[in-house]
C-alpha cells in the first residue's frame, strides 16, 4: 500500500485537477486494498463508476463509502493492527467539508505504515 499525504489527497490535488484527482485516488485505493488482501472482495472500476454515474444521488456514494470504510477496518484486522476506522465516519464526514478522503487515507496510511520497509509488490504475511 501506498503512503499518502492526507492533505494533499483531501483538498490539494482535487483542487488543483477540479475533482479529478479524488476519483483516481478512489481507484487507487480499492486496487491496493484489493491487492493487499485478496479475501476482501472489491471492484475498484466498479466503486469509482458509482462515484462518477449515480454521485448524484444521495444513497450510492454513501453506501460505497462505507463499504469503503469496511475495506479499510478489515485491511487494519489483517495487518495486525486495532481497528480504528469506522465505516460510519467513512460515510457521514463526507458532509464536513468532505473530510472523509482525509480520514480514510489517514486509516490507509497506518495500515502502510504497519508494513515499512516492505518492498512494493511484495507479500506480506496477514494476521487475521
Amino acid at each position: 500500500m501506498k503512503r499518502r499525504g492526507t492533505v494533499a489527497v483531501w483538498l490539494g490535488l482535487p483542487l488543483i485537477t477540479l475533482g479529478i484527482y479524488h476519483l483516481v485516488w478512489y481507484y487507487k485505493i480499492h486496487r491496493e486494498l484489493q491487492e493487499y488482501d485478496r479475501r476482501l472482495h472489491l471492484s475498484p472500476g466498479g466503486s469509482t463508476l458509482v462515484l462518477i454515474f449515480l454521485g448524484w444521488t444521495l444513497i450510492a456514494p454513501l453506501v460505497s463509502y462505507l463499504n469503503t470504510g469496511k475495506a479499510i477496518a478489515n485491511a487494519q484486522r489483517a495487518a495486525g493492527l486495532p481497528v480504528t476506522c469506522s465505516p460510519g465516519a467513512s460515510c457521514w464526514l463526507v458532509f464536513v467539508f468532505g473530510l472523509n478522503t482525509w480520514y480514510m487515507q489517514s486509516q490507509l496510511n497506518l495500515v502502510a505504515e504497519a508494513h515499512r520497509g516492505v518492498a512494493p509488490g511484495s507479500p506480506v504475511p496477514l494476521a487475521a
